[in-house]
């Protein structure tokens, strides 16, 4: 095992972490009380968690094997690749301190001048300065406990991680004495519970072996703290968002974004943060954030609506779980009866939220469409965890969504499992796809060298068609792929598009290539201006 948090160690100590999260996720959840007992904790964790996971992996994947180079990138890439990626990933409350967490630890070993008490130290100072009005008997207080144990203990870095943990378990069983909340639910903090997990994983990754876990008050919170009343007590709204400003103006969003609202937790820094903040006036906190600078990735989130509990259902034999990119194909998609993962322009859901979905489809047997060649790792790890929850889940690789269209199309839930799985994949299969997209910079591609503005015509994911008008380039489109065949021509249109766009496309299929059909979606906010099926 490695002496030492080099690259090694700190992939192993992510992949741990995450895996660990996921089976602590649920425990977690239920003791989520404060700051407010909306049950995501764990959740939020696991998802910042695999947000860091995944850019270490990436930069793993990037680094060159023998005999060039040995295959393992400089510890330094990997630590900042951890950071930043739970930076952009980071989730809720206790994911934006998690993600501030690994910032201050990566700053330490990327300098490569600290050892790992001193990397822990920073990552609790780091976090104090993060949270706008730091409350003792939460995270902070078992990050804070987990350094000063670190710093007092000797030996390998094992044994330092040893010692942090111990010493985190300690401060997390006094969290419920500290905090009032915590001791009228009997339950110690969701957040510091998150912590120890993740510094258990260290120990793991250092070590090699997992420390023993004592019991501890994870039970659910009773009645009298229920979601619904904790929530009405506070804000009425969770803002969090990533925002590209400098030092200065991030100051000023600070001390505006205090007096609007609590919870306020800005992490980040060299230019690109992660803010979170409860408010009652969820505009006025995003209008803060566009004077400070860019913001993107908004996430609002209504605390009645996110505790209401829904009713008790029957659990029914079959659902189609699809990611849909926008919210025209997501309302087609749910009236065809399957539950949707709506994505955003560069925001990919991660791997827990297709999880979420599979749940929330309450079903024996599901059917995943990704709809995106670029979540095939994503969603194969999603089918995993769902499979060892007992569900059973078949996984159809759709590229891009009018193959899911196509998919969905042929669903017949009283066919048996696996007959309606062929069929479905036998469509997909049939569907070849394309779409519309705008270049954003000068680039080359497969079909030439492109400028910014010009429309790029891609089909089966690769540039066939550099045009300079939306209806243009579709047509051109449209002919190389109807030269080898076709019955069926699927077109799905952004908000965006010019309004005549669907029909000059129509009436130009209709001309040129006779008994063949199209049929037209709205797809609301997609990111491109078209995509095209052809079955």
């Amino acid at each position: 095992m490695p002496q030492t948090l080099d690259a090694v160690a700190v992939r192993g100590w992510c992949a741990l972490a995450l895996d660990a999260l996921g089976r602590d996720r649920e425990a977690i959840d239920a003791i989520n009380v404060y700051p407010v007992a909306d049950g995501d904790t764990g959740t939020n964790l696991y998802l910042t968690m695999e947000s860091a996971a995944q850019a270490v992996e990436a930069v793993f994947a990037a680094y060159p094997e023998p005999p060039v180079y040995d295959g393992v990138p400089p510890t330094a890439d990997v630590v900042r690749a951890m950071a930043h990626g739970a930076l952009i990933g980071a989730r809720g409350n206790s994911g934006t301190i998690l993600a501030q967490l690994l910032r201050g630890m990566a700053e330490v070993v990327a300098a490569g001048d600290g050892d790992l008490a001193e990397a822990l130290g920073r990552a609790a100072s780091a976090a104090y300065r993060a949270v706008a009005h730091p409350v003792e008997g939460t995270v902070l207080t078992v990050a804070t406990a987990a350094a000063k144990a670190a710093r007092n203990a000797d030996g390998t870095p094992a044994a330092v991680a040893q010692a942090a943990y111990a010493g985190a378990r300690d401060a997390l069983d006094a969290t419920p004495s500290q905090l009032a909340a915590l001791g009228r639910a009997g339950v110690v903090d969701a957040g510091g519970r998150g912590l120890v997990t993740v510094l258990g994983a260290l120990v793991q990754a250092l070590s090699g072996e997992a420390p023993v876990v004592r019991g501890e008050a994870l039970v659910p919170v009773p009645a009298g703290d229920c979601p619904a009343e904790a929530a009405a007590a506070g804000p009425a709204f969770e803002v969090i968002h990533l925002l590209e400003a400098d030092d200065a103006a991030v100051d000023r969003l600070r001390a505006k974004l205090d007096r609007l609202g609590d919870s306020l937790v800005i992490v980040g820094g060299d230019g690109l943060w992660n803010v979170h903040v409860h408010v009652d006036d969820a505009g006025a906190a995003v209008e803060a954030a566009v004077e400070a600078g860019r913001p993107y990735r908004i996430r609002i989130t209504h605390f009645a609506q996110q505790a209401a509990v829904e009713p008790p259902r029957e659990q029914v034999q079959r659902a189609v779980v699809a990611v849909v990119p926008g919210e025209g194909l997501a309302a087609l998609c749910a009236e065809a009866g399957a539950t949707t993962v709506l994505t955003r322009p560069g925001e990919a859901p991660a791997s827990g939220e297709l999880v979420e979905a599979i749940r929330r489809a309450h079903a024996r047997e599901v059917v995943l469409l990704p709809n995106d060649a670029e979540l095939r790792h994503t969603a194969a790890a999603a089918v995993e965890q769902a499979r060892a929850e007992g569900i059973r889940v078949a996984l159809i690789p759709t590229r891009a969504a009018v193959q899911g269209i196509a998919a969905l199309a042929v669903h017949a839930p009283d066919r048996r499992f696996d007959e309606d799985v062929v069929a479905m994949t036998s469509a997909a299969g049939a569907t070849r796809h394309a779409e519309l997209a705008v270049a954003e910079r000068q680039s080359w591609t497969m079909a030439g060298v492109c400028q910014a503005g010009d429309v790029l015509g891609l089909i089966d994911g690769d540039v066939v068609v550099i045009g300079q008008d939306l209806a243009g380039t579709a047509r051109t489109v449209l002919d190389r792929m109807l030269a080898a065949g076709g019955e069926l021509v699927t077109l799905v249109l952004s908000a965006d598009a010019p309004p005549d766009l669907a029909a000059t496309l129509e009436n130009h299929v209709g001309k040129a290539h006779l008994a063949v059909d199209t049929v037209v979606y709205e797809g609301g906010h997609q990111g491109v201006p078209l995509f095209i099926g052809v079955e």
